[in-house]
């Protein structure tokens, strides 16, 4: 596996029941699997391409007892007698990655712990996690393949735990560690900002509101960094 799924496999606690939703190839419950960390998982994916590599790779570790491949949408393919305790979802938006949880929990399907990789949106996953009770108990920020990756584990404690604007932008955690990651992303994004706000200034029409909000996220970027 490369750094970010071996790190996101660090974050599952060892005899966790795992839900792998749109695992691929089902690297990482594989991973889980063979180092003992975990004895049960569900591997899950919408697409039916995918989920055939992911039987083919779990028929060839010899796990086919240990990970269940489920086709579906989100979470839909996670029953109660799964006693699921733990979620990954890695490697989509944040934007859907919030939606899935939202039309799980709207079902009454709430999971003790969330082991979360968006690609971007990660501001929206915070947001959902907080308002739905959920405590931020790890981050990482980590560059793999010339993109940079934000790793956020959660767990359910059934009460709003209130983060700054500044803690859902960044992540609560990861400001206490920045590494060079860190300021090497919010750079580039900052220098971004800046090139849009120069462009949306030349539109006969100015969004004067979308203007305001970004140049706050500027100021916002530049404490930080």
């Amino acid at each position: 596996m490369n750094l970010r799924l071996n790190t996101l496999a660090k974050m599952v606690d060892p005899g966790s029941r795992v839900a792998d939703i749109g695992t691929d190839h089902a690297y990482l419950p594989i991973e889980l699997v063979e180092k003992g960390q975990i004895d049960f998982a569900v591997a899950s994916d919408v697409a039916e391409g995918p989920l055939e590599n992911a039987r083919e790779d779990i028929q060839a570790a010899g796990f086919a007892e240990k990970i269940a491949t489920r086709l579906g949408p989100g979470l839909s393919t996670i029953t109660a007698a799964d006693n699921i305790d733990t979620v990954v979802i890695a490697g989509m938006g944040g934007k859907l990655i919030s939606q899935i949880l939202n039309d799980a929990w709207l079902k009454g399907q709430h999971f003790p712990t969330l082991v979360l990789e968006p690609n971007v949106g990660e501001e929206e996953v915070r947001s959902w996690l907080m308002i739905h009770g959920y405590e931020i108990i790890a981050e990482d920020i980590m560059a793999e393949a010339g993109h940079s990756y934000e790793l956020i584990k959660a767990k359910f404690v059934g009460k709003i735990l209130p983060l700054t604007e500044t803690e859902l932008m960044f992540g609560p955690l990861i400001l206490q560690n920045k590494n060079e990651v860190f300021y090497q992303k919010w750079s580039s994004q900052a220098k971004y900002f800046e090139k849009l706000i120069t462009n949306l200034n030349k539109a006969k029409n100015k969004d004067l509101e979308r203007i305001n909000r970004i140049q706050a996220k500027i100021k916002m970027i530049k404490v930080k960094i």
